[in-house]
């Protein structure tokens, strides 16, 4: 598995695998086909590269999933997205992808997230990396956080900038 900087050559591949992740969650309680706005539109991941970190995850060259990540505040980084797509699943790559993530920012403090509430996959495997629910969202979302191991996170200049929120 390699991870890279996403590119605007990727959109079209990335779309694509987000559409096939997201669209087999009907498999694991979604109520119906579908994702998060723009999840399958090419413009929308060339909009996110320009917003955060967009890294591309490819096998054997092939395109099979992305990670999205924006930083919150100083050492704080919200996990906008991370999709696999569903033949590449369940092979221990999301796992590494996290491991990445915690390789490429080990600075980082803190880490959160959210999930819908009905995806129970997605909820186990954020538990199984290290993340721990601490709430829900008020919009059928599940808020999840991780705190890093090291020395405490300065405090974060006032007006730090908040990352968008990705809608469901």
């Amino acid at each position: 598995m390699e991870i890279r900087k996403a590119r605007a050559s990727d959109a079209e591949g990335l779309a694509a695998a987000s559409k096939a992740a997201f669209d087999d969650d009907v498999n694991h309680g979604a109520p119906g086909p579908g994702g998060p706005e723009g999840y399958d539109l090419p413009g929308f991941q060339e909009r996110m590269m320009a917003l955060g970190d967009y890294y591309t995850i490819l096998e054997a060259g092939e395109i099979i999933g992305g990670i999205i990540v924006f930083r919150k505040q100083v050492r704080e980084y919200y996990l906008g997205r991370i999709f696999i797509t569903p033949a590449w699943q369940n092979r221990g790559l999301g796992k590494e992808a996290m491991a990445f993530l915690w390789r490429q920012y080990p600075l980082a403090k803190r880490w959160t997230l959210d999930t819908p509430v009905w995806n129970a996959r997605t909820r186990g495997f954020y538990a199984s990396v290290g993340f721990r629910e601490i709430g829900e969202d008020g919009e059928g979302g599940v808020l999840f956080e991780r705190v890093m191991a090291g020395p405490s996170a300065p405090p974060s200049p006032p007006g730090a900038p908040v990352p968008p929120r990705l809608p469901r």
